[in-house]
């Protein structure tokens, strides 16, 4: 069993009269994160019910919501009880569905999942305002993946593990940026399965909920949007050239994306700007959520090319769930010189830049494009993300940080 670290967020909220929403990608490990939920529940003399949309004998039970509660009362009584809900996007409007059994006032606490869909489909969102707490599952995040492969005997001293363990650190990250996190990916030792399991992932993604959502049959044109910008990853995005390359419109061209972001596929990042309207208007640049499939979509698994922008892609995932639950926003920077800064975290108006090497640096050479970042804002710290180098210089006023990857991970790095 893998350890997720949303569980414990996941049990407190538990006690709490909201429901529990927990959405993510398929296969990212929703159902067994609420199998682990119940399975504690049980443990500690609580009554429970799981019941899943994807079977048919359980679907039946959602004709009505007194046919549900129905079902509820059956195997629970009237009093107190937890009530997991599993792909409730299968039910049509499931968030006027949910919103009327909970202003029931009903005695039991209800933990649904489902997919982006839900909130594409159905508007859960607006829905459930004020009813439930939505908790985001994607797949496993490198401290995750890391833990599990090391049985967890680093768990609370992780960062003395990869300082320690440098060749097993580097094979462990090549892996992670090889084959991603899905966890049955993770759990598969043969690469031919591993190859497999991200094919039926992939295709269960394209076949199944990208033709129910555009509801169209031919998808060639959204695979082929899929494979350029698995190709481009951290690089400026022409909309006027991509539509002309997919032939189709401008219109058709940003309903893909935003579908491609709403099913925890691809993240957006914009560019840093003093002037919010210049970040909306400006040209955007797009990171996967899952490494293993972004090389599955170009084929690449085999032959990992363009390691730097993979890294980059890594680096930006782990900054990403870093600052989920805050105000911070991260962006990336280009000036009219073409100078360049890969993220800059905005905390608040304080700027901190960040710029990555996928390489062992031996000496703290600063970039000039950071430079030139620096000498315009005046950030107070900066950070240059590398394989090996751990080292602080000072350009002007400003302290530069080297560090090592798995750095970026060090609790209140990006606070000093």
């Amino acid at each position: 069993m893998i350890k997720r670290s949303i569980f414990p967020e996941l049990k407190e909220h538990l006690s709490k009269k909201e429901i529990s929403f927990i959405v993510g990608p398929r296969q990212a490990g929703k159902t067994t994160l609420m199998l682990m939920l119940k399975d504690y529940l049980e443990k500690n003399g609580e009554d429970t019910l799981f019941l899943n949309m994807d079977i048919e004998s359980d679907k039946k039970f959602f004709s009505s919501q007194e046919h549900l509660l129905k079902k509820i009362k059956l195997e629970l009584g009237v009093r107190k009880g937890f009530v997991f809900i599993d792909e409730i996007q299968r039910k049509e409007n499931a968030g006027v569905f949910l919103k009327g059994i909970y202003d029931m006032n009903t005695p039991y606490k209800f933990i649904t999942s489902g997919s982006g869909s839900v909130e594409l489909k159905e508007k859960i969102q607006e829905s459930l305002i004020g009813r439930k707490r939505l908790f985001k599952l994607s797949t496993l995040s490198f401290e995750e993946f890391i833990n599990h492969k090391t049985d967890y005997r680093y768990e609370e001293k992780l960062l003395d593990f990869f300082s320690i363990e440098d060749n097993k650190s580097y094979l462990l990250l090549e892996e992670y940026m090889q084959f991603g996190g899905y966890p049955r990916v993770v759990l598969e030792d043969k690469t031919s399965e591993k190859f497999k399991l991200l094919n039926e992932i992939y295709q269960s993604y394209i076949e199944r909920d990208i033709s129910y959502l555009l509801n169209v049959k031919k998808t060639e044109s959204f695979r082929e949007l899929v494979k350029i910008i698995s190709s481009q990853i951290g690089r400026l995005t022409n909309f006027s050239e991509l539509s002309s390359i997919l032939c189709i419109s401008h219109m058709t061209l940003k309903h893909y994306i935003w579908y491609l972001e709403k099913t925890f596929i691809l993240h957006k990042v914009l560019p840093y700007y003093r002037n919010t309207r210049k970040e909306i208007t400006k040209s955007p640049i797009f990171y996967f959520y899952d490494l293993g499939l972004r090389n599955f979509a170009i084929n690449t698994l085999n032959n990992l090319q363009e390691k730097g922008f993979i890294f980059q892609n890594f680096i930006f995932n782990i900054l990403e769930e870093m600052f989920r639950m805050t105000s911070s926003k991260i962006r990336f920077w280009r000036s009219k010189n073409k100078a360049e800064v890969d993220f800059v975290v905005d905390m608040a108006g304080c700027l901190i830049p960040i710029e990555v090497k996928f390489s062992r640096l031996q000496q703290p050479k600063v970039p000039r494009s950071l430079r030139s970042f620096i000498n315009h804002y005046n950030p107070k710290k900066s950070i240059i993300v590398n394989m090996k180098l751990n080292k602080t210089i000072k350009v002007n006023s400003c302290k530069v940080h080297f560090i090592p990857f798995y750095r970026i991970m060090e609790k209140g790095l990006l606070d000093e």
